[in-house]
């Protein structure tokens, strides 16, 4: 079974800068692509950005390109979300999520708790 384990989320002004972690356990963490979603109040889950099995990869969506950078530390086992020039449209709830193989693309089949993070103007 796997867990995940998101931390990092909070309240920052506009501008400012977050680290989400996600620390997973129960599953060769390694050998799988990783994402992050979000999801603001009142609107769908949405894609954030991914990264693949070895971390040589990645893929963001268009809203937060140049802003955040997705990464991993498979000898931790964490995944991490560095969010840097935060605007008030990015205030969501922040999951991370384990893809079924080593690149990207989905489906997902594991998802954490969430961490919130909230940025005020």
């Amino acid at each position: 079974q796997v867990q995940l384990a998101e931390s990092g989320g909070g309240l920052v002004q506009a501008g400012g800068s977050l680290r989400l972690s996600c620390a997973a356990s129960g599953r060769a963490f390694s050998r799988h692509a990783m994402g992050w979603f979000r999801q603001a109040p009142g609107k769908e889950r949405e894609f954030v950005a991914a990264i693949s099995w070895s971390g040589g990869t990645t893929n963001y969506a268009d809203s937060v390109k140049g802003r955040f950078t997705i990464s991993r530390d498979n000898a931790k086992n964490t995944l991490y979300l560095q969010m840097n020039s935060l605007k008030p449209e990015d205030t969501a709830v922040y999951y991370c999520a384990v893809d079924v193989g080593e690149t990207m693309g989905g489906p997902y089949d594991h998802w954490g708790q969430g961490t919130q993070v909230i940025v005020s103007s």
